[in-house]
C-alpha cells in the first residue's frame, strides 16, 4: 500500500450530484485503499458521510468533518480533528473549487468575482497555512493543491482563470518557502473531466443536453478525444502524496489528455 500509516486530509471530499465520480470523493476513496486513515473535509457534510460510507464499506478507515474553507477557525478545526484523532497530518489535498457565476471581465458581476477567489484561493491559502505548523513540526509532508489548465490556457471565465493561476502560484511559494522543513507542495492541473460538477453543472448553467455537452468536451481532447475522469486526477494525486515522489516539488502537472500541449 503506497500510503500505509499516513493521515491524509482530503478538502472536498464530497461532491455534488451526478452520474460520475468527482475528484475529491475519487481521491479520498483512493487514499483509503491504499492504506491511509482519511479526513473527509466539506461544507456539505451529508456529502462527506457518503463518501465515508464508500470508504467504510472498502474497511478503509476515515472521519468526516464540516468545514467552510473560506473561515480560518474552520481550516484549524479540521487540522486539530486530523491530529486528535490519528496523531499528524501526513498529507493535504485541496480539492475544493467553485466557478459559478463567472463570465468574461466585462460581464462578470463583482461578487461572483469575490466568491470564486475567496473559495478557489484564500481557501487554499487558509487550509495550507493552518496545517504547515504540524508538518513542519514532523518535518515532513505534502500539500496536493487541484489548479486547472485553466490558469495557462485561454477562457473566457476571468474569475476563475485568474484563482487557479493563482493556485499555481502560491503552490510554488508554499513548496519554496518549505522546503528546508521536507514539506513538498504540488498542483495537479485536470483538463476536461466528465465529473458531476462539470457534466451536471455545465449542463444546467447553459441549457445544454448533457449528452451534447459530452460530445463537445470529448472532441476537444487530443488523447483518444475522450475526457478524463475523476480517477485520473486521484491517481495523479496518489503519486505526488505518496513516498515516491518525494523529490518533487513546486510541479503543476497536467492531467489533461494533452490538451494543454497546444499551447503554442
Amino acid at each position: 500500500m503506497r500510503l500505509r500509516d499516513k493521515v491524509a486530509i482530503v478538502v472536498g471530499a464530497g461532491q455534488t450530484p451526478g452520474d460520475t465520480i468527482g475528484n475529491g470523493r475519487a481521491t479520498a476513496i483512493l487514499f483509503a485503499r491504499e492504506g491511509a486513515r482519511v479526513v473527509l473535509v466539506d461544507y456539505n457534510y451529508e456529502s462527506a458521510l457518503e463518501t465515508q460510507a464508500l470508504i467504510q464499506a472498502e474497511g478503509g478507515t476515515c472521519s468526516s468533518v464540516r468545514a467552510d474553507v473560506t473561515r480560518e477557525d474552520d481550516c484549524k478545526s479540521f487540522v486539530r480533528a486530523a491530529v486528535e484523532t490519528y496523531g499528524r497530518v501526513d498529507v493535504l489535498h485541496n480539492n475544493v473549487g467553485i466557478g459559478g457565476g463567472d463570465d468574461e471581465i466585462l460581464s462578470l458581476a463583482e461578487p461572483s468575482w469575490d466568491r470564486i477567489m475567496a473559495v478557489n484561493l484564500k481557501g487554499m491559502f487558509l487550509s495550507s497555512r493552518s496545517v504547515l505548523p504540524i508538518m513542519r513540526e514532523q518535518r515532513s509532508g505534502s500539500i496536493i493543491n487541484i489548479s486547472s489548465i485553466a490558469a495557462i490556457c485561454s477562457t473566457g471565465i476571468v474569475a476563475y482563470k485568474t484563482s487557479k493561476a493563482g493556485v499555481n502560484a502560491l503552490t510554488h511559494q508554499i513548496a519554496l518557502e518549505n522546503a528546508k522543513y521536507n514539506i513538498r507542495a504540488n498542483a495537479i492541473m485536470p483538463g476536461l473531466m466528465n465529473t458531476p460538477m462539470a457534466i451536471e453543472g455545465i449542463s444546467k448553467a447553459r441549457g445544454v443536453p448533457k449528452e451534447k455537452l459530452i460530445r463537445q468536451r470529448d472532441a476537444s481532447v487530443p488523447l483518444g478525444g475522450k475526457m478524463g475522469t475523476a480517477w485520473d486526477v486521484a491517481y495523479a494525486a496518489l503519486f505526488l502524496a505518496s513516498d515516491e515522489a518525494k523529490f518533487i516539488t513546486g510541479v503543476m502537472l497536467p492531467v489533461d489528455g494533452g490538451q494543454s500541449a497546444r499551447i503554442g
